[in-house]
């Protein structure tokens, strides 16, 4: 539902982008050097976050990372001329002065999206550089926030259920965090198959300028689509929220489990699988994944904790995302002893 929900709202971006002033050129030197202060800088939005320039491309993903139900709003800045390539996995490399910019928020009054932050990840002659942003109360510009900060935040949950957290804006050295793979910073969401252009001829546009592998390439299930085959969805989703560290490039590579591989009785899955040090986090259990038993596997454990020392993902979350975990379990449940 939230990824519907979050093509719909880009979707409704698209229009408004039509619908708005035309912006003024993006600054393609304060793409390429220094840390600007504030996003306007960057002239990415006309004055607001709903006013995107029109030359960003709006994309969603067709498995999101979960981030406390926040919606999230998603563009690609291009240098002009630039020419991308797409991997064998269909990890797509984007070249220096491209700008990935992604928005965070929560429903607001009369439909719009009460926008709290924006990231932007800059690629640059020495690498990917991360930053995030904090727009102010009248949405008029945002403030580098380097340190990252707090900001209560109230909002409802798809089932109904209304939370009170503590929403945290990461630091510059957690975004490294997530977005590290062999060492160094890298996009973690843009994945050919799996990216979803809301408006038309985009796809074909950014297609034009691309280079591909021999094309085996295809989208992999939704985790929210009801019709897939159960393990596809858990594939899915543990991909999506966990596979950024765990998989053999990432920072939780000493874990031995690699949930950007496919789902299995496989220790890489988890299955039968002892911790690696989990300590008190493993909750008393034996295995990351007991086949047939979700209540007394330590990955289910972790996923419905939100203490900072048993959550998984350890950054990004403070709630507990309820319909991604039922996924999850369904799928261990219905995995055999063997």
């Amino acid at each position: 539902m939230i990824a519907r929900l979050a093509l719909a709202a880009s979707l409704a971006l698209a229009t408004a982008a039509v619908a708005a002033p035309r912006p003024a050129p993006v600054d393609q030197a304060a793409v390429l050097e220094g840390m600007p202060r504030s996003l306007s800088d960057y002239g990415f939005f006309l004055g607001g976050p709903d006013h995107p320039a029109e030359t960003l491309i709006p994309y969603a993903l067709r498995n999101p990372l979960f981030s406390d139900y926040a919606e999230k709003h998603r563009f690609i800045h291009l240098p002009d001329g630039a020419r991308l390539t797409v991997g064998p996995d269909g990890r797509v490399d984007f070249p220096v002065g491209t700008a990935l910019i992604k928005s965070f928020g929560y429903d607001g009054e009369g439909g719009t999206l009460d926008v709290i932050e924006t990231r932007v990840l800059l690629r640059r002659e020495d690498g990917w550089l991360a930053l995030p942003y904090v727009w102010n109360q009248d949405h008029s510009d945002a403030a580098l926030k380097v340190a990252g900060t707090r900001i209560p935040v109230a909002f409802t949950d798809p089932s109904g259920e209304a939370h009170r957290i503590s929403y945290a804006v990461p630091n510059k050295n957690q975004c490294k965090q997530c977005h590290s793979r062999n060492g160094v910073i890298a996009p973690i969401g843009p994945v050919w198959q799996e990216m979803v252009f809301p408006r038309e001829g985009d796809r074909e546009r950014v297609a034009e300028r691309t280079s591909f592998p021999p094309n085996t390439l295809s989208p992999s299930a939704r985790w929210d689509d009801p019709d897939a085959p159960i393990a596809a969805r858990a594939g899915s989703y543990l991909r999506a929220n966990c596979a950024h560290c765990h998989s053999r490039e990432g920072a939780a590579s000493n874990s031995g489990l690699y949930y950007d591989e496919a789902l299995g009785p496989y220790a890489v899955s988890g299955w039968r699988k002892r911790p690696v040090a989990a300590g008190r986090a493993s909750g008393g259990f034996e295995y990351v994944v007991d086949p047939g038993k979700p209540s007394q596997s330590i990955l289910i454990h972790r996923m419905k904790s939100v203490d900072p020392g048993i959550a998984m993902p350890e950054i990004g979350r403070a709630t507990v995302h309820k319909e991604g975990v039922a996924v999850v379990e369904e799928w261990i449940g219905t995995e055999t002893g063997r």
